[in-house]
């Protein structure tokens, strides 16, 4: 079985910083993307950020510039640094893998449990 596990959510004012953390564990024998999806209140959830294996990123417009992606392989780890927070910004965030669990073996994709992240203003 494979857990993602988030943290760093919160409430912060308008204009400040957050940065969340999902650490993947099990049975894992690579991983695909990562990534960053969000849901507000009565939307659907969306795109935030994604990155490759190799280190590519893909961001959605209303956070381009703004937030970062980054991952440490060695860790199974996926971040997500939130510059100049907007009230908009408020949502539940989850990340998302794509997990091979053996060498023979295609990718399974798995969902974090959520963190709260709500924005000031």
């Amino acid at each position: 079985q494979v857990q993602l596990v988030e943290s760093g959510g919160g409430l912060v004012q308008a204009g400040r910083s957050l940065r969340l953390s999902c650490a993947a564990s099990g049975s894992i024998y690579s991983i695909n993307d990562m990534g960053w999806y969000r849901q507000a209140p009565g939307k659907q959830r969306e795109l935030v950020a994604v990155i490759t294996s190799g280190g590519r990123t893909n961001y959605a417009d209303s956070v381009k510039g703004r937030f970062t992606i980054s991952r440490d392989n060695a860790k199974n780890t996926v971040y997500l640094q939130m510059d100049s927070l907007k009230p908009e910004d408020t949502a539940v965030y989850y990340c998302n893998a794509q997990v091979v669990r053996t060498s023979w073996s295609g990718y399974s994709t798995y969902w974090g449990q959520g963190t709260q992240v709500t924005v000031s203003s």
